[in-house]
């Protein structure tokens, strides 16, 4: 079936893009999805990942990323940096429709630049906008995308 970009909404968000990287032992998509979907991305000591998390803002769309894993989760900044907690707040999204693997995106964005592909241990990484929208039409979108 051909994924258009209407059915995927691509071209409707105005924000910007992220990935954010954990592993499922430090904090999984069940414990996204508690308490209503909304928790609060916080322990990153990066320096460099902190100052990108400072840039979110309300509405920015984050793929929701473990390493190993295939699937691809997709996540929304609901509050934006707060000091207190050194931390944003995201909501829980929706699951992309079919499983994204990293040696997948290597393969189909090869050439691309691609923060992941040069830091792959930085855990909350920039996404440019031409790079989510092959993602997505690589997992056929994600639920509740329309």
């Amino acid at each position: 079936m051909e994924i258009s970009d209407e059915n995927l909404k691509l071209e409707e968000k105005k924000g910007d893009y992220w990935l954010l990287k954990t592993e499922p032992a430090e904090w999984s998509w069940d414990d996204q999805t508690a308490n209503g979907g909304v928790s609060n991305w916080d322990v990153v000591k990066n320096k460099q990942a902190q100052k990108y998390m400072k840039s979110m803002k309300l509405g920015d769309l984050c793929f929701f990323y473990h390493s190993g894993a295939k699937s691809r989760r997709v996540v929304e900044v609901v509050r934006e940096w707060y000091d207190e907690g050194e931390a944003v707040d995201v909501k829980a999204v929706g699951e992309m429709r079919a499983a994204v693997g990293l040696a997948e995106m290597k393969k189909e964005l090869k050439g691309v630049e691609f923060a992941l592909f040069r830091q792959p241990r930085l855990s909350v990484l920039p996404v440019e906008k031409g790079v989510w929208e092959r993602v997505c039409r690589m997992g056929g979108g994600y639920e509740d995308d329309d």
